[in-house]
């Protein structure tokens, strides 16, 4: 990547990044993926652009750009609701680049993403062999390969598997993106000593979803604003009436906390995946997906439940990212507990130390 002077490499990534999904998620490609259609030419777009690997490292195939600003893709993504595994494949991509296993090309997805899930990796005398079930992996029916969280001898270990070859039974989540179980129970095609935890899975996977809930309440924020202009009612915009100023500030207060919370996760994933900002980041901007969609809704008004109106793939987005990786109240409940265990004279010490 070549800047121009007074353009950043995350500039440049983010511009990029939005010209292509202007270009190819339009309101007929998120339509046609909410009924399955897998949206091919979406895909190719952004392997072609190689925006999957911006997470990797430049000697294993990728951009080598600040972690930061290769999460910050994320949050074009959300504001422009598309409907593909982005955040699932470049995560996977940096696990595999971690462990030193070859990232494989296509769409991925990872597991487990769910508390007391684990999978067991054996040795046999045909190869590796990973057995187990995994629920509500994201994307599992669409991905080629799976990178897998397992458990041998009592250590954390990273096995690369075909999906294609498991068997899933299909789920959705609330914005019908795939959320499928798989059971495993045969070879994979590679597997290596895990280097980070089950846990930093989950950090990471919660720094993304605050990304893309931020992305998504920026431009929730942009359609309610405009709709409120254009909006005429007793003659005149909707967003002349004091109450309907009232909630169109919540709502920017809101989002300007989900972004603030999804700098604040970037800058701790960029820092070592410092865990306590990354629960605080997303329990921030879990809440402010909540509040933000049911204020963008009730001043649409009825148009905004409708299925023409593209609303929805934005609201039923954040209803769903604000849960998965953990929600806001199992990322509170580990902040207070910390808190709690710290004490009461560090407290003020914890709290500067998150930041």
């Amino acid at each position: 990547m070549n800047p121009s002077p007074d353009q950043s490499v995350g500039e440049m990534l983010r511009e990029t990044a939005h010209r292509l999904f202007q270009a190819h998620c339009d309101t007929a490609t998120q339509r046609a993926a909410d009924q399955g259609v897998w949206p091919a030419a979406l895909w190719k777009a952004i392997e072609d652009a190689a925006l999957h690997r911006a997470l990797v490292p430049e000697d294993a195939g990728g951009f080598g750009v600040d972690i930061a600003d290769a999460l910050s893709l994320l949050r074009v993504a959300g504001a422009h609701a598309v409907p593909m595994p982005l955040a699932e494949t470049m995560l996977a991509s940096w696990l595999l680049a971690g462990a030193g296993i070859a990232i494989p090309d296509g769409p991925l997805s990872i597991g487990p993403v769910r508390d007391g899930e684990s999978p067991e990796l054996t040795r046999t005398a045909a190869g590796w062999h990973l057995a187990g079930t995994l629920t509500r992996i994201p994307w599992a029916r669409h991905a080629d390969y799976l990178a897998v969280f397992a458990h041998h001898n009592n250590q954390p270990w990273l096995a690369l598997t075909a999906a294609p070859g498991q068997t899933n039974e299909p789920g959705a989540n609330v914005a019908r993106e795939p959320r499928d179980s798989v059971r495993f129970n045969g070879r994979v095609t590679a597997s290596a000593p895990a280097t980070v935890t089950q846990a930093t899975l989950q950090a990471l996977g919660a720094a993304m979803r605050t990304q893309q809930i931020a992305g998504a309440l920026t431009r929730l924020t942009e359609m309610t604003t405009q709709y409120a202009q254009d909006r005429t009612q007793f003659g005149r915009p909707i967003g002349k009436f004091q109450a309907v100023q009232q909630n169109l500030a919540v709502l920017a207060g809101q989002t300007a906390a989900a972004v603030a919370a999804a700098d604040m996760a970037a800058e701790a994933v960029a820092g070592g995946i410092k865990l306590l900002p990354i629960a605080a980041a997303k329990a921030r901007a879990g809440e402010a997906a909540g509040i933000g969609a049911s204020i963008a809704h009730q001043i649409h008004g009825a148009i905004g439940f409708t299925f023409e109106h593209d609303l929805h793939f934005l609201t039923r987005r954040l209803w769903s990212w604000r849960d998965e990786f953990g929600n806001d109240a199992a990322w509170n409940r580990l902040l207070g507990t910390h808190m709690a265990r710290a004490g009461a004279d560090r407290l003020w010490v914890e709290i500067t130390a998150a930041g």
